[in-house]
Formats: C-alpha cells, sequence, structure tokens
C-alpha cells in the first residue's frame, strides 16, 4: 500500500490522510471522505450487514471485516489520530462481544462495548476517537482482540494534526479577567428547579455559591444541601439575547470534573426555540414540556458533554427532529480520553457553516454532521444559536450508571475562556 496523499477541502476534510472502508470497495461519504477499498492484509473475514441507523452514511456501515485482526498500514512519521467506526450488527446482548484496540502495541480502547456504548441498540453505528498515535518507523500497527465474541470493523480515518487559527476571526468572547458574577452583558442565569429537564436531580440557582467568577475562570460549582424541591444546588448559565450567532467557531477551554452523578455540557440551543415548532402556544415555556415540541423541531447542538459513570468518554451530537434518541437515529461521535480531562483544561470547539456541523476536543475532529438538504426536520441549524454552560446532577444520563456518589461534593467544573469566530 502506497503512502497517501493529504486530502484537501474543507477543515474537517485537511487533517484526512487516509480514510478505508472496511470489507468494501471505494466509498464517498457525506462527510466529504473519500474512503478507500479494503486492501488490508489481515486474516479477519468480509462480511455484511444492512438497517444500520445513527449515521448519514449507512452503506459505509453494510461492509465489515469480523475477527481478530493486525493491520500494518504504511504512514509518514508523525502524530496521528484515529477514528474507529463500529456497528454492533446482530443482536447480541450487552456484554457478549468485547473488543480491546491497541495502537503500536499500546491499548487505547478497552472492553470497548458498541451495543453499550449506542445506548443498548443493536444496528446502531458508533464512531469512537483515539488521539496522539505516535509513528516512528513509517508504519501504524492497530490491533483489535477479542475479550469476548469477535471484534467487528466497518471504517477507520486516519488524521494527523492540523491548525486553521489564521481562517478565523474573533467576534465575541469572555476571558474571565474579572472576579463576582458572571458579567451581565454576556451572561444570563437560568434559575430553576429540580428535574425540570431530563429527570436531573439539582436545582440551578443563581447563587455566587454556585456560579462565580475567581481567579480568572468561571467556576460552576455544584453542592449537596437541601435547597428548594431538591438536595443538590448547581449553576446554568447561557448567552441568550448576548452572545448569539449564526455560522462560525465555538471554542471552550474548560476542566471537567468525574465522578458518577456528574454530567458537563457546552451545548447550544436556539435563540428562537419556536421557528420550527408546530405544537407550541405562544411564549410558552418549552424547555421540560412533553406538549410543546419547540426541542427538538428547532435543534440542539451538543459541543461537550460527560457523564462522570464513563470517565473515558467526551461526546459531540446534534438533535433535530429527523435524528434523534427516540427514534435510535442519533447522530453522534466520541472520543476517547484518560484522566488528564478531569484534571487539566481541554479545549471544546465546534466549527458551524449552512452545509455542515463538526466538533472537535484539543484540534481532533471527531463528529461531523452534514446538511443533505432535507429540510428542517434534519437541519433545523439554519438560525442562530447561543451557548450554554452547566453542570448537571444525576438526571436521565447522569445516573444511567448507578446512583449520585454523595462524596463527591462541592465539585466544580471551570472555564478559562469562551470565544465566538467568524469565517474570514
Amino acid at each position: 500500500m502506497a503512502k497517501p496523499k493529504v486530502l484537501k477541502d474543507t477543515q474537517y476534510q485537511q487533517s484526512v490522510v487516509l480514510a478505508i472502508n472496511v470489507g468494501g470497495d471505494e466509498y464517498a461519504g457525506f462527510d466529504g471522505i473519500r474512503y478507500i477499498q479494503d486492501r488490508l492484509s489481515t486474516q479477519a473475514q468480509k462480511a455484511q450487514s444492512d438497517g444500520i441507523k445513527g449515521s448519514q452514511d449507512p452503506t459505509l456501515y453494510k461492509s465489515y471485516r469480523v475477527g481478530d485482526m493486525e493491520l500494518a498500514i504504511p504512514l509518514e512519521n508523525g502524530l496521528y489520530d484515529i477514528t474507529f467506526k463500529f456497528a454492533e450488527p446482530d443482536n447480541l446482548d450487552v456484554g457478549e462481544r468485547l473488543i480491546n484496540v491497541y495502537a503500536q502495541n499500546q491499548p487505547v480502547l478497552r472492553n470497548l462495548d458498541i451495543r453499550m456504548a449506542r445506548d443498548g441498540k443493536v444496528l446502531s453505528a458508533l464512531d469512537r476517537t483515539v488521539t496522539n498515535v505516535k509513528v516512528a518507523e513509517g508504519q501504524l500497527q492497530l490491533k483489535l482482540a477479542s475479550v469476548k465474541g469477535q471484534p467487528v470493523l466497518h471504517a477507520l480515518i486516519i488524521r494527523r494534526k492540523f491548525n486553521d487559527a489564521e481562517n478565523w476571526e474573533l467576534v465575541w468572547q469572555d476571558e474571565f479577567d474579572y472576579t463576582g458574577k458572571p458579567d451581565p452583558t454576556k451572561w444570563s442565569h437560568d434559575v430553576w428547579p429540580a428535574r425540570k429537564v431530563n429527570d436531573e436531580d439539582q436545582v440551578y440557582t443563581d447563587r455566587e455559591k454556585n456560579v462565580r467568577v475567581e481567579n480568572g475562570h468561571l467556576i460552576i460549582e455544584a453542592h449537596k444541601e437541601p435547597f428548594g424541591n431538591g438536595e443538590y444546588t448547581s449553576g446554568r448559565i447561557h448567552s441568550l439575547g448576548k452572545g448569539d450567532f449564526l455560522y462560525g467557531k465555538a471554542q471552550v477551554r474548560a476542566r471537567i470534573p468525574g465522578g458518577q452523578g456528574t454530567w458537563s455540557a457546552i451545548w447550544m440551543l436556539p435563540s428562537d426555540p419556536y421557528k420550527y415548532s408546530t405544537s407550541c402556544e405562544p411564549g410558552e415555556d418549552w424547555q421540560g414540556s412533553s406538549t410543546c415540541d419547540a426541542w427538538p423541531n428547532s435543534g440542539e447542538i451538543d459541543i461537550m458533554e460527560y457523564v462522570g459513570f464513563d470517565p473515558t468518554t467526551i461526546h459531540g451530537t446534534v438533535h433535530n427532529k429527523a435524528y434523534y434518541w427516540m427514534n435510535w437515529e442519533q447522530r453522534k461521535g466520541s472520543i476517547e480520553v484518560d484522566q488528564s480531562v478531569n484534571d487539566e483544561f481541554q479545549v471544546y470547539s465546534m466549527e458551524w457553516g449552512p452545509d455542515y456541523i463538526a466538533v472537535s476536543m484539543n484540534g481532533t475532529p471527531y463528529f461531523y454532521y452534514a446538511n443533505q438538504g432535507e429540510g428542517w426536520r434534519a437541519w433545523p441549524f439554519d438560525h442562530p444559536y447561543h451557548l450554554i454552560l452547566n453542570l448537571a446532577i444525576g438526571g436521565q444520563w447522569g445516573r444511567a450508571g448507578g446512583p449520585i456518589d454523595d462524596r463527591l461534593f462541592p465539585v466544580r467544573m471551570e472555564v478559562d475562556y469562551v470565544r465566538i469566530y467568524q469565517a474570514k
């Protein structure tokens, strides 16, 4: 196999040096990436599966290889990020297919359970990215090994580190270089009772105990304490009416907490939530409503979500009427992380244009969603959105791994800066 040339298109594609349709033929993806035909030398067998959901490229997931596999791929020396595309093609129970993945003989994914990682669903695509794989002798070595059952692999994307800072102009920011409450010209508080949305356990307050700026950082701090109708307090702030934007790049440098029951998020909601709603009364309180369909109709973009019970995974997601968790068609990606995600600040970013949304962590793209021209149900991302920063406690997802660990508190999410850019 000859060493590939770098593909050049948008930022998301420019970092790609190689993409392979494992088990299949050459394929042009809706993500703008051209996947080459599988000519890998491995004993793992080629196989076919239909009906894969949760991806804009279901054809890519029709082909795959099954069985333990060792892959040797010629590459120039350097530092790479690798996206593995999986799906659970068989109706196996959670725990019946467990995979270890190695890069350069080092474990990068341990005991991966595709079905569990995809919310317990079969026939649903799972994209998982690993970072900073060093190639020093002209060859990338990958190995997929069985812990239980047989490994499967549908596609690979290999990226080299890429920086496009010169393409963007800073238009809105908060560097948190002051002390006290968040700047009221940039941020507003949500003051909410427990269980208003997602069955979350915390009460959101506007007290400095829960949300404040100190030592150059925004602090969102959760406490175990009786307050209002809940047993926990925390904070949620947003830039509605103060930092709204249509298309551009959002970048947030943050340190997020671990621990079972925590649910950190950096995300975006539409500034006009009623734009594509069909069942809402004028001005109805739509968040947490079971009758008003402003969500998911008008959209949501999740730049970063992290649930403490799953400490090695960061998620990027979009929500809309056509593709969300209720119809098993959720569009999302995830990136593998280690303890440093809790100990050190990381940069979470989202690039958004009229044709695509790309989510990255520390400059590594790991989720891409394309506008396929299907109308507002699939692409409600054509009107201004605003940022939200919050630390939830418990809730449907936060408690999915078990009860809240009360020994954690107080626990905090810290934000070093928030920056919004427009393309030059």
